[in-house]
């Protein structure tokens, strides 16, 4: 069962669930935490919410609270009940798990445990196909977008100028990433970056009406911003995504995912990770960006699988890493 309130976060509709505060401790209910309100994790852990419920006929009530962010949600697993559900990226809690700054070193944080992944913040570098720009390399010298100061665009991007030798060769125009594909469209800028998961709105309409090119990462390159941020991964960018692509694209992502901790039972681990891959399919029909979350997508997730969670993939026979058996 699910409490709604009809809310508009990040260009879907979201329903915000809530429930009195005694019922949190009841066996059948669920919380999860997911960062504020206007967040993109806020959004997709309600979209995981309603689809699981749904899955699950009322079996277990679903209440999505808002959040600080990442870091709190894995403060709060320390100290949280058994059925506590959080979004995160590995890095989160591999920091934590080292006593890093904020993290204060506890020894319960080895207490979290995976579930499945969600759709990733998928760094994506646009330049127009009549631009002759087929590589990033090619953007020296010329004026690009690369989002708000501290963003993810904006830092990925600049890690990986750095890693093919163009940091000081690119001129960064201060634009907001919200103008970009106007100012792309109009050739005032030769490229931009722009960090979601695939398929962005604005990219699709801009695709409609201007051919694009994706610019993916050589693999070397890769490999080197990959080994100094473990925030990232590769991420494969389908050709289907946009209009006009002729090849699939290698980007950078941000993964994250659905975690808990082992005080969560294994039969409702067991339960929820069933009832989300059950309905994958219909929520990517709903909500297309959870096309990049797949069981190939196992290996971001960083920490072991929850015991229960282990179970379904085993049954469903997918390939799991053994670091997370």
């Amino acid at each position: 069962m699910i409490h709604r309130t009809l809310a508009l976060c990040c260009g879907v509709v979201a329903l915000h669930l809530a429930l009195p505060a005694a019922a949190k401790d009841q066996a059948g209910s669920i919380l999860i935490r997911a960062g504020k309100a206007d967040s993109l994790n806020h959004a997709l852990a309600v979209q995981f919410a309603a689809s699981v419920a749904g899955a699950l006929s009322g079996a277990y009530t679903l209440d999505v609270q808002e959040s600080q962010g990442s870091i709190e949600n894995v403060m709060d697993a320390a100290k949280a009940p058994a059925n506590y559900l959080f979004t995160t990226g590995a890095n989160v809690i591999a920091e934590a798990r080292r006593g890093q700054k904020p993290f204060a070193p506890d020894p319960r944080y080895r207490d979290i445990r995976a579930l499945l992944p969600i759709p990733p913040q998928t760094v994506q570098w646009v330049v127009r196909q009549d631009s002759g720009i087929t590589s990033l390399a090619g953007l020296a010298g010329q004026n690009v977008i690369t989002g708000a100061k501290g963003s993810v665009s904006e830092r990925v991007t600049g890690e990986v100028f750095q890693a093919i030798g163009i940091l000081h060769q690119v001129q960064i125009m201060d634009i907001d990433t919200a103008a970009a594909p106007a100012a792309l469209k109009a050739k005032q800028v030769s490229g931009f970056a722009i960090a979601g998961p695939y398929p962005l709105p604005a990219l699709v309409e801009l695709g409609g009406a201007t051919p694009i090119r994706l610019l993916g990462l050589p693999a070397p390159q890769l490999k080197k911003v990959v080994a100094a941020d473990d925030s990232v991964a590769a991420e494969t960018v389908p050709k289907s995504a946009y209009p006009g692509l002729d090849a699939d694209v290698t980007a950078l992502a941000l993964p994250a995912g659905i975690y808990t901790t082992t005080r969560m039972s294994e039969a409702t681990a067991y339960a929820i990770t069933k009832a989300f891959w059950s309905q994958r399919a219909a929520l990517v029909a709903r909500n297309p960006p959870w096309q990049a979350v797949s069981l190939a997508a196992l290996a971001t997730l960083g920490v072991r699988l929850h015991r229960g969670a282990l179970r379904y993939y085993r049954e469903a026979r997918a390939a799991v890493p053994k670091a997370l058996r």
